[in-house]
């Protein structure tokens, strides 16, 4: 039967999930479809390719517009949203952000990020870094929650760390730091907002005198 790009995709995600990234090889992977290496070639032409296009099969649900009204309520959707989306997978946090790094991703969901700070009132460059903040936060955020799930699984974290991961839970922390970055966005909005209307009252004054 012909190996067709989307065996090649199952497979290197079969992969992850049992092995981790560092053995998510061409070789392993060719193993396993029972091909010559060669023949992942004929569907990508290396292997980070390959990796980019699994980073985008991981986030292909959270790419959609948040169904949420208020623009907070649109940020907190779309980042627990990406959380999950990275959390279903092994090492799929690392992986998305070593194929971010290295520009092979597709996904748009920083565009839907910044699309939803411009609509709240930011100028597109501040909303633009806003979205790169936030999304470098959930990747980072999550990197360490699976890497210390991971350590937990093997008995690797020593009983003086495993409570520190664990109150708060993973979840509660990660909110906080999402509640930070909503917070900012809010007060450079306010600050925004009385910026223009002191010049709008320096106006008004001019134009009386």
């Amino acid at each position: 039967m012909q190996l067709r790009r989307a065996d090649v995709l199952e497979g290197a995600i079969s992969i992850l999930d049992e092995y981790g990234l560092g053995d998510l090889t061409m070789r392993r992977l060719a193993t396993a479809l029972h091909v010559q290496p060669g023949a992942l070639y004929w569907h990508f032409k290396d292997k980070q390719t390959l990796l980019g296009a699994v980073a985008d099969t991981v986030l292909r649900e959270v790419d959609s517009p948040p169904q949420a009204v208020d623009w907070h309520e649109q940020i907190d959707e779309l980042a627990h949203r990406l959380r999950n989306a990275l959390l279903s997978h092994r090492d799929a946090a690392e992986l998305v952000a070593s194929t971010y790094a290295s520009r092979l991703v597709s996904n748009r969901i920083r565009e839907r990020i910044a699309a939803v700070c411009i609509r709240a009132g930011l100028p597109r460059a501040e909303a633009e870094l806003s979205a790169d903040t936030l999304l470098y936060y959930i990747l980072g955020r999550t990197v360490d929650e699976q890497a210390r799930l991971q350590m937990d699984s093997v008995g690797a974290l020593n009983d003086e760390a495993s409570p520190l991961f664990e109150q708060p839970d993973p979840t509660s922390r990660f909110d906080f730091g999402l509640g930070l970055f909503v917070d900012g966005i809010r007060q450079r909005l306010g600050n925004r907002e009385r910026g223009l209307g002191n010049r709008e009252r320096g106006h008004g004054l001019r134009a009386r005198a």
